[in-house]
């Protein structure tokens, strides 16, 4: 099936411009088929697997259809669970970005429902909830059904599981029938839910995406749990980690595609992007780069990488999880081509971990949870490499003259052949690394501080109190200890004392920096934290 984009579909310019600052090229399957039939009004059977996108399909048309000017509610949205009630208010909120006067709200059991009553009272235009607590604001009279001219039964089948049929159809009946579309998205079609179909709509379209059958290559495939700000440290460790030839990365937006080169431009790497808004011409420049080997590292959305057909391909990383089960095998097909081994490294956090089962579960596929390699790892995984180089011009290349020169320097200082030989390793390694008799020198000195991995929990004895804000902390410890911004990790503030982790191999800096120092005219009192 042809591509789609956005553009195509006639939206509003405020609901365009929310969608292009989201990200996203082009639109999924089952956008592209349930957008323009549910703008025309008619009711639709929507059946799509989870992950294909299907909040973005239902709630552009819903934007479209809404008046602003209207503070009842227009369109009401029913979700198996708070999480997913959650997520797609959240997604629609965003569309709804530029839309002035449409306002958006979740309602679900387990929340304070004095706080979604207010919210109600306010007026909102679109709700999206949970079958048993919409009824109970239904029996209350809190929604009012008048105006509503959209309801939506997002994951129909979860929710009939769940045992929500006689919710669903009595929520049905509060909402008028006449001119009221009516519109079912599930991934399967049992009996109860042809029942709600015949009962309840009126000569539905039905769209379906059938489930292709996805094949994965037969590559490593790993995940990282990595915060968002650590995202592009843990790139780049793995990058050095790895050392893989040509390397592709993955994120969602044009906007993050192009940070994140520029940021790992910035530190050195060989890399360049490719998206939407690039010219042909541009493109094409980019791609015979990375053809070559000149750039060995391309960073790209889904939809620019496409056209990339490239065999040398030794690792892919997904900067951020896919918006398409889909995408992610088409992603990681980059690698491993030819008879040649690859690998592909997820990183996710929180609620993304949901995702990344859902996408194991749709690819048939397993997904490893890997530690994150330390610094020290990275170290040795280098002077490895490094001396496997070395050994191969010790067999292929007469040394005579080099030796002559060691031999001349060793005999003018106080250095033996071996001092040489360490210095030129740890330049060639990049830079000065503790070693890991340093490391557990550290561990003693500090104790267990209750840091991740790699770093020292530090007790600072002033916080919120002293109207102390977490940037304050992190200028007065970045800028005395003089360690890049970028390194310092979490910031936990209370009223009057803050903990904050630096790298274990920059404690002592901090510690010894941040003496006599005074923020905001307090002054404070560093030292290791005890264990949490």
């Amino acid at each position: 099936m042809d591509t789609v984009r956005f553009e195509e579909f006639g939206l509003y310019p405020q609901l365009l411009k929310a969608v292009q600052e989201m990200g996203f090229e082009e639109a999924t399957p089952i956008q592209s088929q349930a957008i323009p039939v549910m703008m025309s009004g008619v009711d639709v059977i929507g059946q799509a697997q989870t992950g294909t996108g299907k909040t973005a399909a239902f709630g552009i048309p819903l934007l479209m259809k809404v008046d602003p000017n209207n503070r009842n509610t227009q369109a009401l949205v029913l979700s198996p669970t708070r999480e997913l009630a959650i997520q797609s208010a959240e997604e629609i909120r965003k569309l709804s970005k530029y839309m002035h006067g449409v306002k958006v709200l979740p309602i679900y059991g387990g929340q304070d429902i004095g706080r979604q009553l207010k919210a109600l009272k306010g007026g909102v235009t679109i709700i999206i909830g949970t079958p048993g607590r919409v009824m109970d604001h239904l029996r209350r009279n809190t929604i009012h059904c008048e105006d509503i001219s959209t309801i939506v039964l997002d994951e129909a089948d979860e929710m009939l599981n769940m045992g929500f049929r006689e919710d669903i159809e009595t929520i049905l009946s509060y909402v008028p029938d006449e001119d009221r579309q009516t519109v079912l998205f599930s991934a399967t079609m049992p009996k109860p839910i042809l029942d709600i179909t015949h009962n309840f709509q009126h000569d539905a379209v039905t769209i379906k995406i059938t489930k292709k059958e996805l094949t994965v290559p037969s590559i490593d495939q790993y995940y990282y749990d990595v915060r968002r700000n650590d995202k592009v440290d843990v790139l780049t460790r793995l990058l050095d980690y790895y050392d893989p030839n040509l390397s592709l990365v993955f994120c969602n937006t044009k906007r993050m595609v192009d940070e994140l080169t520029s940021e790992l431009q910035g530190r050195g790497y060989m890399a360049e992007c490719i998206h939407g808004d690039m010219k042909q011409v541009q493109r094409d420049r980019v791609m015979k780069n990375f053809r070559t080997g000149r750039t060995d590292i391309l960073v790209a959305t889904d939809v620019a990488a496409r056209g990339i057909d490239v065999d040398d391909v030794e690792a892919v990383f997904n900067y951020d999880l896919p918006q398409d089960n889909e995408y992610y095998v088409h992603r990681i097909g980059r690698t491993g081509r030819a008879g040649k081994s690859g690998k592909a490294f997820s990183f996710v956090k929180g609620k993304e971990v949901y995702k990344l089962k859902e996408i194991q579960r749709y690819c048939k596929t397993k997904i490893t949870l890997q530690p994150i390699p330390s610094l020290d790892d990275v170290s040795v995984i280098k002077a490895e490499k490094i001396l496997d180089g070395i050994t191969r011009i010790i067999e292929e290349n007469k040394l005579d003259d080099m030796i002559d020169i060691i031999e001349q320097q060793v005999n003018h200082a106080d250095y033996t052949a071996m001092d040489i030989a360490a210095a030129f390793l740890k330049q060639a390694i990049g830079g000065v690394e503790l070693s890991r008799d340093d490391r557990a020198a550290d561990d003693a000195i500090y104790g267990d501080t209750g840091a991740e991995e790699g770093m020292v929990r530090l007790f600072i004895n002033i916080g919120k109190s002293q109207h102390i804000r977490p940037g304050d902390i992190l200028g007065a410890v970045a800028g005395e200890s003089k360690i890049p911004g970028k390194l310092v990790g979490a910031i936990d503030m209370y009223d009057n004392y803050t903990f904050v982790e630096v790298p274990i191999e920059y404690g002592k800096d901090v510690l010894k920096a941040m003496k006599n120092v005074k923020i905001k005219g307090n002054p404070v009192n560093v030292e290791p934290a005890n264990s949490r």
